[in-house]
């Protein structure tokens, strides 16, 4: 069969998670309950950090971006979804196919750009207490933000328009719940091969860099940790970044689950579902990880909580 030119392809055909007309209910439910709870928890984290001046901290800073992030993140994949199952349509157009694209590889790769300038803001707090506020300074924290949304917007840009390029055939059949790029890849019947060396090369540069500097990051801050003589300053060094760690753990596992797997491939309903585990679940964990154990976080959202009481208050009596 010839192949079709990109310009003339108007749309693609998503997967559903069950094919089972009694369970698209369901389904649906429980990713609009993951949406909303996203949404309020990132929302809460962003408002507690903006609203209370004791977070005005680099920390904190950081954390509000990846709230962002982790918002908007989840917003690509699965509002589209959500609307898929109500209208019982599984169509996506082109043009809606790459924006989803772009935007999902453009959050992704800052999720992975700020949980490693996380876990160097830690080093710095953890190894050089003295030097902390020097050298985290203003400056330098919007520079490491907007050097992550510089490198990302680049590269969602270069992926966009490589894919641009390709030719596809008549199958438009995407074995995934939203327009994933490799899946799209591998639908194109003309040679990607330097798409794919791409691919491979941000993995290993925009992807292991990011990891390799958070290991390096967290090997100094366990020889910070244990040159510590008090039980009780480990332990308050530990919680500091434990939260950080937690939240790289959940992460990584569950990216690297998903494309290590060898199982994946072979199964796309295993492959989406999996899935759902970095671009759903963790975005929606992130607030309770930094929140529950996080004095103040509670704090602040107890201000917060106080301060949108007594303006309601005041409103009622008027």
């Amino acid at each position: 069969m010839e192949p079709q030119n990109i310009s003339e392809v108007s749309e693609f055909l998503l997967m559903e998670f069950s094919e089972a007309p009694e369970l698209q209910p369901l389904v649906f439910g429980l990713f609009l309950s993951m949406y909303l709870i996203t949404m309020f928890g990132n929302l809460l984290i962003i408002l507690a950090t903006i609203s209370d001046s004791h977070l005005h901290t680099p920390m904190y800073f950081f954390l509000s971006n990846l709230s962002f992030v982790d918002i908007s993140f989840t917003s690509t994949t699965v509002p589209k979804m959500l609307w898929n199952i109500q209208t019982q349509n599984k169509l996506i157009t082109f043009e809606g196919c790459i924006i989803q694209m772009y935007f999902y590889i453009l959050f992704a790769s800052l999720d992975d750009f700020l949980l490693a300038v996380m876990a160097y803001d830690r080093f710095v707090a953890i190894c050089h207490p003295l030097h902390y506020t020097v050298i985290m300074n203003p400056r330098l924290c919007g520079l490491l933000v907007l050097i992550s949304w510089v490198v990302g917007v680049m590269y969602s840009l270069l992926q966009k328009l490589m894919v641009l390029q390709l030719s596809f055939c008549a199958d438009f059949k995407i074995p995934h719940f939203f327009c994933e790029l490799n899946q799209v890849l591998q639908l194109a019947c003309s040679d990607t091969f330097f798409n794919d060396m791409v691919l491979y090369f941000a993995a290993t540069l925009l992807g292991g860099g990011p990891f390799a500097g958070i290991l390096y990051s967290y090997s100094k801050i366990v020889s910070c940790i244990r040159g510590i003589s008090s039980a009780e300053g480990k332990y308050k060094a530990f919680s500091t970044c434990a939260s950080h760690l937690s939240v790289v753990f959940l992460f990584y596992c569950s990216v690297l689950g998903v494309h290590l797997n060898p199982a994946a491939p072979h199964s796309s309903r295993s492959g989406a579902a999996a899935s759902v585990m970095y671009t759903v679940v963790t975005p929606m964990l992130n607030p309770f990880i930094y929140s529950l154990r996080n004095k103040d976080i509670k704090g602040a959202l107890k201000r917060f909580y106080e301060i949108l009481g007594r303006k309601g208050q005041l409103c009622w009596g008027k």
